[in-house]
Parts: structure tokens; sequence; C-alpha cells
């Protein structure tokens, strides 16, 4: 079983590898075709919407005692799931 910072440090190399990822999206979103620009620009928000979620979810996780880091880490999973799927989804759309 990981420690808190153990997860947190994983969950933090996780975040940023997706904030490259987004970025990459973001690119292909100034290459596209215009009628599919704006669709593309609404995945890339819901994405921003998903990373600033999960970035609260990482300092929430920060702060938390050892009494509700079980509770904090349970919606965390969560979170993180519904980013990480949610970028899965855009980057099957942007090809």
């Amino acid at each position: 079983m990981k420690t808190k910072n153990e997860y947190i440090d994983n969950l933090a190399a996780e975040l940023k590898d997706w904030g490259a990822q987004i970025d990459l999206l973001a690119a292909k979103t100034e290459n596209a075709a215009a009628h599919v620009r704006s669709q593309y620009i609404q995945e890339l928000n819901d994405l921003h919407a998903k990373q600033q979620k999960a970035i609260d979810k990482m300092e929430e996780l920060q702060e938390a005692g050892v009494d509700a880091w079980e509770t904090v880490k349970v919606t965390a999973d969560q979170v993180w799931d519904d980013l990480r799927l949610g970028l899965a989804s855009a980057s099957s759309k942007f090809k």
C-alpha cells in the first residue's frame, strides 16, 4: 500500500503528463478545420475543467489529516478516473 506522499507524488506525475497531452490537443485544435474546431474547443474546455478539479482534489489530499485521508482518496480516485476517461475520449476524437 502506498503512503500518502507516494500516492500524491504519483497523482502529480500523472497530472503533469496529462497536462502535456491536453496541450498537444490544444495545438491540434488550432490546426483543425473550421467545422470541427468548435467541437474540439468544447472538448478542451471540458478537459480543462476536469484538470482543475483534479488539481483541487490533489490540494485537498495534501491537506487531509489521517482520519480524512481514506475518504478523500476515494473521491480523488473518482476524479482521476473522470479525467483519464475524458482525455482518452478527446484524444480519440482529435485523430
